[in-house]
């Protein structure tokens, strides 16, 4: 088998996983792996189930409602500053106060370094950074 016809499988998957954003790491990992064996026989199937599993662990985001209010929220009077860079899929430091959002207890928000940053409460994890 041609590893190169196996790098180009990969990366196609991986580029339509994430066009398509998959909903689980488990149903990434399935589609990977499914359409890696129709590529690649066994070792795309491998190949495709990490590929895919990778994709499917990214974080979906928030809905419109969500950023349109965090958007529109007034900022704070105290600027908060951090010197860690606010990066998606890490979480805040615990210095920062998040806010949650009132119509989704499933999010909440912060205002770090004069950005707008979508979190979930319980993890503290940052899920967008809006610009």
């Amino acid at each position: 088998m041609d590893i190169k016809a196996v790098g180009i499988a990969a990366s196609l998957l991986l580029a339509s996983t994430s066009a398509f954003a998959q909903s689980s790491t488990v149903t990434g990992a399935a589609g990977g792996a499914a359409a890696g064996a129709v590529v690649g026989g066994p070792v795309g199937a491998a190949v495709g189930g990490i590929v895919g599993g990778v994709a499917g662990s990214v974080i979906d985001p928030p809905p419109q409602k969500v950023v349109t209010y965090v958007q529109q929220a007034p900022a704070p009077t105290k600027r908060v500053v951090v010197k860690e860079k606010v990066v998606v899929g890490q979480p805040l430091p615990e210095t920062v106060v998040v806010t949650p959002v009132p119509d989704d207890p499933k999010y909440a928000y912060a205002i770090v370094n004069d950005e707008r940053v979508i979190v979930e409460p319980s993890s503290r994890k940052v899920i967008q950074v809006l610009q």
